[in-house]
């Protein structure tokens, strides 16, 4: 039995998901669910994903796995090559807190169910919602370029990894919003090199067999 994605194509947490089976080369199919339309409320959906959200990925066991960096952290156990994260405990440590920067203080700011509760319960209008979503990209942004290394293709060396994984996603949420990408030059280039990389290509939004206009 193949893995199944619970996946929304626009998701960046989806995208890093899908990004790392295919860098693993693990076979999985995808099961769409429609954010938009609420389809993450339904009852046979909570009962898979108590959060509500997405990704969720559903194991040849039956065993379902919740929350991206969790997934993320099995897939690497599982199918350790390529790793996403290194072994040496220092330089794991270091990568970790970069992919946290954009996994836990820009992403959960930003997502649906707070840009819904923004505009709905708080009043805000779009532009108020994009100037938020834009003004802790930038001050996350402005945080992970400084953290991760100065040279190499990826965020840390050569090769991608978790950290490029969570930067890739955030670009397209900061390309979709018009976030000023002008003050992070480093982070364009990782970003232009991820797409170079086909796993990484094929795990994009416009990619995906529920992607639409």
């Amino acid at each position: 039995m193949t893995l199944r994605l619970y996946s929304y194509w626009r998701s960046t947490t989806s995208l890093r998901v899908r990004a790392a089976l295919n860098l693993k080369a693990v076979p999985y199919v995808i099961e769409p669910v429609n954010l938009l339309e609420g389809e993450q409320k339904a009852p046979d959906y909570v009962h898979l994903n108590p959060g509500k959200g997405v990704p969720s990925l559903v194991l040849e066991d039956g065993t379902v796995l919740v929350q991206s960096m969790a997934i993320l952290d099995w897939l690497d156990q599982a199918y350790p090559d390529p790793a996403l994260v290194p072994r040496d405990p220092v330089a794991r440590a270091k990568v970790l807190a970069a992919a946290h920067q954009i996994a836990m203080d820009i992403h959960p700011v930003n997502n649906l169910k707070v840009l819904g509760y923004l505009k709905g319960r708080l009043g805000q209008d779009q532009a108020a919602a994009v100037d938020w979503m834009n003004h802790w990209m930038h001050e996350g942004f402005t945080a992970f370029q400084a953290m991760i290394g100065q040279g190499g293709d990826f965020c840390f060396g050569d090769q991608p990894g978790l950290a490029d994984l969570c930067l890739a996603g955030q670009m397209v949420n900061a390309r979709r919003w018009g976030c000023d990408l002008a003050p992070f030059e480093r982070l364009v280039e990782i970003d232009e090199n991820c797409r170079a990389v086909e796993a990484i290509a094929r795990a994009m939004p416009e990619q995906q067999p529920d992607a639409t206009a």
